[in-house]
């Protein structure tokens, strides 16, 4: 006998209202992904595509502080580089003094004016390799700092820096040129004190290689974070992002059949009045 003989339960009713109820809360879920731009937001959702998600999220985050500190070591490695450069400029400038100074026919007065000069540039140079220095640290003093740098996602991601001094009486760290007691008062002594300058200019550039070696591996480990990032991030975003072409596509879907099933439970609650009528 035909669901439609009985008025104890409208059957047909009831699962054309269940249907429905299932449609909307499909049309839910689907336009809280259109809302949120992304296919899990919740862990109920899909369990292990969140937690892979949370995974992959949390090293792109551990990543791009670890690209954060490379480029904090580069600017560093650039203050250092800078304090250099302007002490090989006073070194060129006390070279070219000194051989000034060679020449014997300078009088005893001129002699004296040259030495002052560069002494003045020698004790500019300390002031410079002292005070070059990155949050309090002494980056190319007397005793320049040991700095550690964090450069990865793992523990071992390391970089460590120790920059060699550059004041006058170690030019190009330990063991480096003296050019604190150069003397430019004579030709002779001026005549040495050209080679001592040259060797201290000879140090001085090992040091600033140094400083570009360091930072060609930072320009290395720098590209390296930049790729790891953009693949995680590739990676999290095609397990969790919504795809708005195909949510869109069952949005309206969706609104289709809510309009086919809101129609079927009218249609359902009508019926009974088919038996009302067998009694008229």
């Amino acid at each position: 006998m035909s669901d439609l003989m009985r008025i104890g339960a409208n059957i047909e009713a009831l699962k054309s209202f269940n249907s429905l109820m299932q449609i909307n809360d499909k049309m839910s879920v689907h336009q809280l992904r259109l809302a949120t731009g992304k296919r899990i937001n919740s862990a109920g959702e899909d369990p292990a595509g969140y937690a892979l998600a949370r995974s992959l999220e949390s090293r792109k985050r551990g990543l791009s502080v670890a690209l954060d500190n490379v480029s904090n070591a580069k600017n560093v490695l650039n203050v250092a580089e800078g304090g250099y450069q302007n002490i090989m400029d006073i070194l060129q400038t006390c070279k070219e003094k000194a051989t000034q100074a060679a020449d014997g026919s300078l009088s005893g007065e001129q002699m004296t004016a040259i030495h002052n000069q560069v002494k003045a540039l020698v004790t500019e140079i300390d002031e410079i390799a002292e005070g070059t220095t990155f949050n309090s640290y002494a980056l190319i003093g007397e005793i320049p700092d040991a700095l550690k740098f964090h450069t990865g996602e793992q523990e071992t991601d390391t970089l460590s820096v120790t920059l060699d001094s550059a004041t006058s009486n170690a030019i190009g760290g330990t063991g480096g040129t003296d050019i604190s007691a150069i003397d430019l008062t004579s030709a002779d002594s001026a005549a040495a004190a050209i080679s001592t300058l040259s060797t201290a200019i000879d140090a001085l550039s090992g040091s600033i290689q140094e400083v570009g070696q360091y930072k060609a591996r930072l320009d290395t480990k720098e590209s390296n974070l930049s790729v790891a990032i953009t693949n995680t991030e590739a990676v999290r975003s095609k397990i969790e992002d919504a795809d708005f072409a195909k949510e869109q596509m069952e949005v309206m879907k969706l609104m289709i059949l809510q309009q086919t099933a809101l129609s079927s439970f009218v249609q359902s609650n009508s019926d009974p009045q088919i038996v009302l009528s067998l009694f008229r």
